[in-house]
């Protein structure tokens, strides 16, 4: 995978062996959908086009507009923006769908003359659209539905037997991905490493990547999800999940079990208060920034450069932005 550090806002796309993909990347409520706008704002004002590209698992389903903070009109700042509500809720986007519509869309962009800015915090999506995906087989039904019914501590003893080097890479308490190793090697009879060491479809290979990972400071951070999901309340998010409710979909679609839905869905079935789903909503984002934050801070290459901060002032995001850049 080509990287590099500055981003060289004269750099002429066509003529490039490798053209450039800027990556802002970075848990949820760090920031980095106001820093993608940013810096396209600056590379605009020095003659480059961009258009900010969605990275975010959540961000991609129309019925997740506030659930998801996906940037509004007003936040989008003038900068165009695709893959942003571009599926349906009744269709499930996996990584390999974004990915190949991520790679197409990407070359548009190129083909355009201007220089595409990803913006996410889904790990998985990210890797595989530079990686490339493992060619897994189908899983069989019959194995799928034995593994998803074995509690999960039976699970993991069992995977710690037929795929001993996934397990001691997963915490015993990790359902899904527990799940997912053990039905693939029992399916397929390789385990996921194998599968993994046969990737194919990645465009790390045929670009340059110039990357910004924003790590804020935790507590701060803990501190925004608390406020982003009570602001979230307040624009509308009951009546998001009620209108998604009103549609019957599976509960096991993923627009169904994005973080918000099953909070506030206990809300409309009278289960829990207003309050109670805001505390689970909040606690369960602070979760899911936790694990974006670990993952971010370890997975990607180590030369890609890695922001701590914890002022989250726009001026002050906006001075390290473009010292990483080379735009200051």
């Amino acid at each position: 995978m080509s990287t590099a550090n500055i981003l060289d806002a004269s750099l002429n796309i066509a003529a490039a062996d490798r053209p450039p993909l800027a990556l802002i990347a970075g848990p949820t409520a760090s920031g980095k959908s106001d820093c993608a706008v940013m810096l396209a704002q600056e590379l605009h004002r020095r003659g480059r086009r961009c258009v900010v590209v969605n990275a975010d698992s959540s961000q991609v389903y129309a019925d997740l507009q506030v659930l998801s903070a996906r940037p509004t009109h007003e936040e989008m700042g003038g900068i165009e923006h695709r893959l942003f509500g571009n599926w349906d809720g009744s269709q499930s986007c996996s990584a390999a769908d974004w990915a190949q519509t991520a790679r197409h869309t990407i070359s548009a962009i190129h083909a355009e003359g201007a220089l595409p800015i990803l913006v996410g915090g889904t790990g998985l999506y990210i890797r595989t659209l530079l990686e490339g995906i493992a060619p897994v087989p189908a899983i069989d039904p019959g194995i799928r539905q034995a593994v998803r019914a074995l509690p999960v501590d039976e699970a993991f003893a069992a995977l710690r037997q037929e795929d001993p080097e996934r397990a001691s890479r997963l915490a015993p308490a990790d359902t899904a991905r527990i799940a997912r190793a053990l039905e693939v090697v029992r399916s397929s009879g390789k385990t996921l490493a194998q599968w993994q060491a046969e990737t194919s479809g990645g465009i790390g290979d045929a670009v340059t990547v110039y990357p910004a990972i924003l790590l804020p400071e935790r507590q701060a951070l803990y501190r925004r999800c608390d406020l982003r999901f009570e602001r979230m309340i307040e624009r509308g998010a009951l009546g998001e999940v009620e209108a998604l409710l009103a549609r019957q979909l599976d509960p096991a679609l993923p627009v169904m079990r994005a973080i918000g839905v099953p909070e506030l869905a206990g809300v409309v079935r009278g289960e829990w208060t207003l309050e109670e789903a805001i505390a689970r909503g909040s606690q369960a984002t602070r979760n899911y920034a936790k694990r974006q934050f670990t993952w971010l801070r370890h997975q990607p290459p180590e030369d890609w450069q890695r922001v701590s901060f914890e002022n989250f002032d726009s001026t002050y995001l906006h001075d390290i932005l473009f010292r990483i850049f080379h735009l200051t």
